[in-house]
C-alpha cells in the first residue's frame, strides 16, 4: 500500500497542487482503516469467565497481613494505590501508597512488571477499581480485602 502511495505522488508531481492535494487525501483516506482506532487503548475488553474464576479462587485480593509482608520485604515493583478522596488520604494512608482517584485510574500508566494493590475505606471502591483495571487488560492487580479498616485492625 505504501508503494502505491509513492507511485501516486511521483505521477502527480507535474500536476497542479489542488489535484495533488485531492489525490493525496484520497490515498490517505484509503489507508486510514488500516491505522486502527486512536481510542482502542482506552476501551477495555473483559473476559467475564476469567474474572469470575479469579473472584471464585480469591485471586482478586490480598489480606492486610500479606500486604504488610510485601511492604516490609520491599517487594519489587509493588505499587499500592489508595482510591479514597484526597482529604482521607492526607489523614492516613498505607506506607508507600500513592493516591489516584477512580476517575484518573483508567488514564494512569501501569508497567506490566508492577504488582498493583488497590485499597479504599472498606474495600468496595477498590474492588470496583480492580474490575476497571482488569477490563483494561491489567492482570497483576489486587485489592486489599477489607480495605483500610482491615489494615488498621
Amino acid at each position: 500500500m505504501a508503494g502505491a502511495a509513492a507511485r501516486a505522488v511521483s505521477i502527480l508531481s507535474g500536476t497542479p497542487w489542488p489535484r495533488r492535494l485531492g489525490v493525496t487525501a484520497a490515498v490517505l483516506g484509503a489507508l486510514a482503516p488500516f491505522a486502527g482506532s486512536p481510542y482502542a487503548a482506552r476501551h477495555g475488553r473483559l473476559d467475564v469467565k476469567a474474572l469470575a474464576r479469579a473472584v471464585e479462587r480469591e485471586d482478586d485480593h490480598v489480606t492486610a497481613v500479606e500486604l504488610a509482608r510485601w511492604v516490609k520485604e520491599r517487594r519489587a515493583n509493588l505499587r499500592i494505590v489508595d482510591v479514597r478522596p484526597a482529604a482521607e488520604y492526607d489523614l492516613y494512608h498505607v506506607p508507600t501508597a500513592e493516591r489516584i482517584s477512580l476517575g484518573a485510574l483508567v488514564n494512569t500508566r501501569f508497567d506490566d512488571a508492577e504488582t498493583i494493590v488497590l485499597y479504599s475505606e472498606g474495600g468496595a471502591h477498590a474492588a470496583q477499581a480492580w474490575v476497571l483495571l482488569r477490563a483494561l487488560g491489567i492482570t497483576k492487580v489486587y485489592f486489599l480485602r477489607g480495605g483500610l479498616n482491615e489494615w488498621l485492625d
